[in-house]
């Protein structure tokens, strides 16, 4: 199989045209791309062929990839007009003409008409959401729109606090810049280790402000680059690599770096050590990391997060960086940053707990036999969509579907 574009549009989502952007994502799921155009086609296999004025939710071309002899048609303006196709390469002229309006004649060629519902679902594991999929025309009037669809999407439904409701306005701001100016998700990403690397030295200086000030810009640069790299399509294995691998490792240094700032100036803590507190830290932020695989090794392919509701309520403030950085500014502003530390120890420890029963309960339940699902796949189902749970976690996507 190898995919053809068809047409393009001059209007630029994010810096790229819907057929730039198309060839990308095809890239992405390692579909070849036929440039020599359907005036000399493949000699044989399949032809997956998508209108190039239309912006696509990567689900559904996954989905088309697998569908065979199918015609995909949407909804625009109330009229069902068809936009891609995956066929033999013999049927490729006549798609072609479907897809361009010529004809609508493809009842004779075996071509079966199908919709979004039936190529893609809406609940993605690895963003932690629900979102509809879509195919939408891509057209100067619609392109705010189209533009902020493509960054929610790129968004996290079930994440911390800070991520969720502070960042999201700023950072489609400094994205936007990012795009303007050419800068790449890895060079975010490098500014972000930088930035790791400044906070780190600055509280280990005792300089808890300005250390601070770098931290706090660096979790934000950290939800830049990834937003980057999805809405201009330019993940990579290494990138997310970079990315997670930072994340993953600098928490816990700067927690130490924290108290090493904090023995500069003694008594600390009320006399509690620091090697306990050290010890508290790193064996709970471990713990909740473990108990967070050991869910989606043993458990069930999603995460933790998303099991029940609770679990996605309690994201928000589970000891992870930002809520902790919270605890930290607050306790700097009060004049005692010693018992920001002492916090943070006290919190990393009491969410690993939690963690850990959710963990062991959901082990109990598989162990009798209970299915254990995502309450994300149950919107629409089992619980209603204007929940409370639903609206805040799971993300919606009306778009004006202007041709």
């Amino acid at each position: 199989m190898v995919a053809v574009v068809v047409g393009d549009s001059p209007v630029r989502l994010w810096g790229l045209t819907p057929a730039e952007r198309l060839e990308r994502q095809l890239r992405a799921e390692r579909i070849g791309v036929w440039r020599e155009g359907l005036s000399a086609p493949p000699t044989s296999g399949t032809l997956l062929m998508l209108r190039g004025d239309y912006l696509y939710d990567a689900r559904v071309i996954r989905g088309l990839a697998k569908a065979r002899n199918a015609m995909l048609e949407v909804d625009v303006d109330g009229r069902s007009l068809p936009v891609a196709a995956h066929v033999a390469v013999n049927d490729a002229a006549v798609a072609d003409a479907v897809l361009k309006g010529a004809t609508n004649r493809i009842a004779t060629s075996g071509i079966a008409r199908i919709s979004l519902a039936d190529v893609a679902q809406g609940y993605e594991a690895g963003l932690k959401k629900l979102d509809r999929p879509f195919v939408l025309p891509v057209t100067v009037e619609g392109r705010p729109a189209l533009e902020r669809l493509t960054f929610s999407g790129a968004y996290k439904g079930v994440t911390d606090l800070v991520t969720k409701w502070l960042w999201p306005v700023p950072a489609q701001w400094v994205t936007r810049g990012c795009v303007r100016i050419g800068m790449t998700p890895n060079q975010v990403t490098a500014a972000s280790l930088v930035l790791v690397i400044v906070a780190g030295v600055l509280f280990a200086r005792g300089e808890f402000a300005w250390g601070l000030f770098a931290g706090w810009i660096m979790t934000f640069l950290d939800t830049v680059d990834g937003k980057l790299a999805r809405v201009t399509v330019t993940s990579t294995k290494l990138g997310n690599v970079f990315d997670h691998g930072i994340d993953l490792i600098h928490p816990p240094l700067w927690y130490f770096a924290w108290g090493v700032g904090l023995a500069l100036d003694p008594p600390v803590i009320a006399g509690i050590p620091l090697s306990w507190i050290y010890w508290a830290i790193f064996a709970g932020y471990v713990g909740g990391r473990l108990c967070e695989g050991a869910f989606q090794l043993f458990i069930a392919r999603f995460s933790i997060f998303t099991w029940r509701p609770f679990d996605s309520w309690f994201r928000l403030i589970a000891a992870r960086r930002n809520p902790n950085m919270i605890m930290l500014t607050v306790s700097l502003a009060l004049g005692r940053p010693d018992l920001g530390l002492l916090a943070v120890a006290g919190w990393t420890v009491a969410s690993t707990a939690l963690l850990l029963g959710r963990l062991l309960l959901a082990a109990l339940r598989k162990r009798n036999r209970v299915t254990i699902r995502s309450w994300l796949s149950e919107i629409g189902d089992t619980m209603d969509e204007q929940a409370l749970t639903a609206r805040v976690f799971a993300h919606a996507a009306p778009v004006t579907r202007k041709a």
